[in-house]
């Protein structure tokens, strides 16, 4: 048994390493390969808040406006984000993310459909669906 759990894990770890290789690729394809945690953090956030201001990004975030204006002026230069006036209060300004920023705030998304991408085709149908019913049984 010990043998099986070994080779498990060998194949498991080796799943990890190719999705971490498509997420290096991601970040590769939109030139950003020194994004930090934090940066993509805060590119999720602006993702799932869709309308976010810099008022409300601070709270998300609990961070001061200037500590988020840096971040997002940083965004802006790697052409991850940009500025949008509201039309109803032309005072107030939502951050939008670009298509780039979209791709890396959602590189995990993203970077597991590339591995699954992979797997489909090195299997033939047959074996995709094995192993989807082997999937379902332990998730």
């Amino acid at each position: 048994m010990a043998a099986r759990i070994d080779h498990l894990f060998e194949v498991f770890d080796r799943l990890f390493a190719i999705k971490e290789d498509c997420s290096s690729e991601i970040f590769c394809e939109c030139g950003l390969d020194d994004m930090t945690a934090r940066q993509i953090a805060y590119l999720k956030a602006i993702d799932e808040h869709r309308d976010v201001t810099f008022t409300r990004l601070a709270e998300i975030t609990k961070n001061s406006k200037p500590t988020i204006t840096e971040m997002v002026d940083r965004f802006v230069q790697i052409e991850c984000a940009y500025r949008q006036r509201s039309p109803d209060d032309g005072r107030v300004v939502h951050i939008r993310l670009t298509e780039k920023g979209r791709m890396i705030a959602n590189v995990e998304q993203n970077a597991l459909y590339r591995m699954i991408d992979r797997m489909v085709q090195m299997l033939d149908e047959d074996e995709v669906d094995l192993l989807v019913e082997i999937l379902r049984k332990v998730g």
